[in-house]
């Protein structure tokens, strides 16, 4: 069924209605709507626009070193359960309170992932950083983006970093510990990296909750600084 007509409009099903006259006020009419439609994009443009949109789109899976020789240098992040890497703004808090510069520091990254915190280490002068992942297409990740940077100073081995901290004898100035949220490792991955820290030497935990100073004390460790960004307890901790 057809809809009743609008009264004095031209019905286009209408045989005996008169025809539209063209005339200039229509013919400019048409012209202005059609100068208002969008203009179809060039071969070029909508080219540009696909790498946008793919940029927008792997934004999401990277992460940039923020400092040293490296800043600005982007690191991949695949798509996996529990890969959570430090943000920047955490980093940037971190490295305010470790000294912006690393030179001749001996480090550990015991649960690498991306590698974002042991490569912010190299980026800013550390003599040798290890990293520790388990997983094989973390490591293979880890062993990419180590030769796109030419980071000589960086080893990766494939391992467990519970057990190997816990065989490693005290080498490191300062150890990363940034161990899976649901794997609730907090309390054991800092007991492990006892073992291969220096005294006087830092450790980094993230964790779901806050470490209180009193306790650590009583294992001879100082509770240096503390911050919170969401639902991440970021400590840094001399030994003592």
């Amino acid at each position: 069924m057809r809809d009743m007509p609008v009264a004095g409009a031209h019905d286009p099903w209408d045989d005996d209605a008169p025809p539209v006259r063209n005339t200039r006020a229509a013919r400019a009419a048409r012209a202005q709507a059609a100068a208002a439609a969008p203009a179809e994009l060039t071969p070029a443009q909508k080219l540009a626009q696909k790498r946008e949109r793919r940029a927008a789109v792997n934004a999401a899976h990277e992460i940039r070193i923020i400092g040293g020789t490296w800043r600005r240098s982007l690191l991949p992040v695949p798509d996996m359960p529990g890969l959570r890497p430090t943000p920047d703004r955490v980093r940037e808090t971190l490295f305010n309170w470790l000294g912006q510069e690393l030179a001749g520091w001996s480090v550990l990254d015991a649960f690498a992932g991306t590698g974002v915190l042991g490569f912010e280490a190299a980026s800013r002068g550390a003599t040798t950083v290890q990293m520790l992942e388990r997983e094989t297409k973390l490591v293979a990740g880890l062993a990419a983006s180590k030769t796109r940077l030419g980071a000589s100073a960086v080893t990766i081995t494939q391992a467990d970093a519970m057990a190997w901290m816990k065989r490693a004898p005290a080498q490191f100035d300062l150890v990363f510990l940034d161990p899976p949220f649901d794997a609730n490792l907090f309390e054991a991955a800092l007991a492990a990296s006892l073992h291969c820290v220096v005294p006087q030497g830092w450790i980094y935990l993230e964790a779901s909750a806050p470490f209180d100073a009193a306790s650590l004390a009583e294992r001879g460790l100082e509770l240096y600084r503390h911050s919170r960004a969401g639902a991440v307890h970021a400590h840094l901790i001399r030994k003592l």
